[in-house]
């Protein structure tokens, strides 16, 4: 199963960046999908962005053109750069990761909060 660690949430003014680490590790073969999804309070998670092992990518409407996520195949590390920052963007940002096997796993979740 895969192992997820995520680093780099913090507190931003408005109009800032912040770039978000996902470190995977565990006993797997491979990591089709890494994905970050957020959840502020009162809300329900919901999707950000994810990358495939080939390098595709999807975005929610909220992050496009804003954030970009990219990944580190080698060292099984995924990162999501994020500019500039709403204080709607606060929220707990969770890593996800779908394994060859299909089985999937959650981070622990970073906190970004973007003030005014």
């Amino acid at each position: 199963q895969v192992q997820l660690v995520e680093s780099g949430g913090g507190l931003v003014q408005a109009g800032g960046s912040l770039r978000l680490s996902c470190a995977a590790s565990g006993s797997f073969v491979s990591i089709n999908d890494m994905a970050w999804f957020r959840q502020a309070p009162g809300n329900q998670r919901e999707f950000v962005a994810v990358i495939n092992s080939g390098g595709g990518t999807i975005y929610s409407d909220s992050a496009k053109r804003r954030f970009t996520i990219s990944r580190d195949s080698a060292n099984n590390t995924v990162y999501l750069q994020m500019n500039g920052l709403k204080h709607e963007d606060t929220a707990v940002y969770y890593c996800y990761a779908r394994d060859s096997g299909l089985k999937y796993s959650w981070g622990q979740g970073t906190q970004v909060t973007v003030y005014s």
